[in-house]
């Protein structure tokens, strides 16, 4: 679809208008998919022992970025997605997962932006910024919304753990009576994001579809709707009529073919989530919008590893039940397993298959699509994600391959997991309190040493002091919290 020659059209939930620029030519729809806990690993064209095929030939597709950042948990990369922004720069409530508001109603988002520009715009998913209809996504530029307004939910009853957010199922903010209990959780969404897409309309959309999945608990109980996944007891090597769940089986045999059950059960939730991303590709081209579709790709975070269990009902203890990774950590880490997850980008015609290997981050996505769909706001917004479009399209030089960038994560909120990446170099850092030297930090080499093992601060100490003095640059930017026995709930550092 293309722009029209000039509009501008205000959005009563911005305090900035937007105007879209004439000289873009092409405005395309735009999905953007969101998988949870999906590890580097956990997905095929990153290893040969899991089965997910449809998102495989979409990567082959597109380009794939070998090293896409998120943030280290999902409300922290939700908010990053959101507002291309990090997350601690709206205060140590939106650095870790939360059912609190993550950021103020009026911030401008991915969402505002695309209404602003004319577009139809859904959220099909996990929500989890603002647990309540009064921060729903409804409140953040969405028209529309579905799905879950909490974070991890049961996939059958669509519940949340116990208390005021267990109900959380809703269209438009508004609970769904009964919570649509006995469908799985990725089969509603897909079913919804097929709707969308199908749809009937004159302008472009922006479908914004964040899976649960394969987010724990994992519950894959195929035609058997009335039985929460178990072990069989007569065989604690394998799942309850497991030959028959559709989901623990595939062409190649891969997911019969590993040896422990629970890793075995994360391998068909795997596959269960990338058959519906296939009826979604499948919606796509069947309305003839494939050349028209920009799709867009990532987990939220590393992957789970363990989990105790007993958090939602029917809820399992796991024990090590992703796929080993080739790095160090795992989701709430700052070493490189935490945030360095799959990621790509597909536009038939637009975009060449390949791989690039530039450092990008999701907070890189809402700047992007906003030069892309000529979005203009009134007065600048104060973005930390740049335009990657050159790393996007293919038009990027070694210069733009090799930019002075740098990457900032923390995590909790008591602020205890720190990093920040430049170049080749890496610093992280463990512990409560704001770092208050240089000599606090460890320090990796990248590119020599991709797993971070080795810790070279003391055979570097100049290139550590000057990584040190960039976080002093990132951290004034936080909004953080004043010491107890000062007035005021926390404001700019």
């Amino acid at each position: 679809m293309r722009a029209n020659a000039s509009f501008s059209i205000s959005l009563s939930i911005l305090s900035v208008a937007a105007t879209a620029i004439s000289q873009e030519p092409e405005r395309p729809n735009v999905i953007v998919i969101i998988s949870d806990d999906q590890g580097w690993a956990d997905i095929g064209y990153h290893n040969p022992k899991v089965y997910s095929p449809r998102l495989d030939a979409l990567a082959a597709a597109g380009v794939q970025f070998t090293q896409h950042y998120v943030m280290p948990q999902c409300t922290p990369t939700r908010v990053a997605l959101m507002t291309g922004r990090y997350p601690s720069r709206f205060g140590p409530g939106s650095q870790q997962a939360s059912n609190a508001p993550a950021f103020p109603i009026g911030t401008p988002t991915m969402a505002s932006m695309f209404t602003a520009c004319g577009y139809e715009t859904y959220l099909a998913g996990k929500w989890h910024l603002g647990s309540s209809k009064e921060h729903g996504p409804n409140q953040h530029g969405f028209q529309h919304s579905y799905g879950s307004l909490a974070g991890a939910i049961g996939m059958y009853d669509h519940r949340y753990r116990t208390g005021k957010f267990a109900d959380t199922w809703h269209r438009d903010g508004d609970l769904i009576a009964g919570a649509e209990n006995g469908v799985h959780a990725t089969d509603l969404l897909a079913r919804e994001a097929v709707r969308v897409i199908e749809a009937d309309r004159q302008q472009p959309f922006f479908l914004c579809l964040t899976f649960q999945s394969v987010h724990t608990p994992l519950d894959e109980r195929g035609r058997f709707v009335d039985r929460p996944t178990q072990l069989d007891p007569k065989d604690p090597t394998r799942w309850l009529d497991e030959d028959e769940i559709e989901w623990f089986h595939d062409p190649k045999g891969l997911i019969q073919s590993e040896q422990d059950p629970e890793k075995r059960l994360l391998l068909a939730a795997v596959h269960h989530m990338d058959h519906a991303v296939g009826q979604v590709i499948d919606a796509v081209k069947k309305s003839g919008r494939a050349q028209d579709t920009l799709i867009l790709f990532s987990s939220d975070n590393g992957p789970q590893g363990s989990w105790g269990g007993n958090a939602y009902p029917d809820d399992l203890k796991l024990t090590d039940f992703n796929q080993p990774l080739p790095m160090r950590g795992k989701k709430t880490d700052v070493y490189e397993g935490g945030m360095h997850v799959p990621g790509f980008a597909v536009w038939p015609g637009h975009i060449e298959p390949r791989q690039d290997g530039s450092a990008v981050h999701i907070i890189d996505w809402f700047p992007t699509l906003a030069r892309l769909i000529g979005y203009e706001p009134s007065q600048p917004l104060d973005w930390d994600g740049v335009d990657i479009g050159k790393q996007m399209f293919g038009d990027a030089t070694a210069t733009d391959r090799a930019a002075d960038r740098e990457l900032y994560w923390l995590w909790s909120a008591s602020s205890s997991r720190w990093a920040l990446r430049h170049g080749r170099w890496k610093i992280v850092r463990y512990g409560k309190g704001d770092p208050k030297d240089a000599n606090a930090w460890q320090l990796f080499d990248l590119d020599t040493d991709p797993m971070e093992e080795h810790n070279v601060a003391k055979q570097h100490s100049d290139v550590l002091q000057a990584m040190y003095a960039r976080f002093l640059v990132q951290r004034s930017k936080d909004k953080v919290q004043r010491k107890k026995g000062k007035k005021g709930k926390g404001g700019k550092r």
